[in-house]
């Protein structure tokens, strides 16, 4: 596994409940700000295995942008639990954004 790959899947193993982060946010703390669209295919390929808690990421406005109804319910669904309002697919980064380089 590259190191990329392994910072990536530490970080969003780190983002706590009620909280989230955007896919450049996480690219940015691995140590790449250019690779949001790597962290997606990482947290797309990897969630599973790894048990990534993917429903925390969400796009740099706060949208939510994963495939198809039923993921979208399930994310939406998943965070409204962990106490992250969602209002017409979106969360309010200001609020529930949680900053990786502010916690170490």
């Amino acid at each position: 596994m590259q190191p990329f790959t392994k910072e990536v899947i530490t970080i969003i193993k780190g983002i706590p409940e009620g909280q989230v982060m955007s896919y450049g946010q996480i690219a940015k703390a691995a140590g790449n700000p250019r690779a949001a669209r790597q962290v997606a295919r990482i947290l797309h390929s990897m969630s599973r295995k790894e048990n990534l808690p993917w429903h925390r990421v969400v796009n740099a406005k706060g949208e939510i942008v994963v495939g198809g109804e039923e993921a979208i319910f399930t994310q939406r669904s998943t965070l409204e639990e962990e106490g992250v309002q969602v209002q017409d697919g979106k969360v309010s980064l200001s609020r529930y954004r949680y900053n990786f380089d502010e916690s170490e």
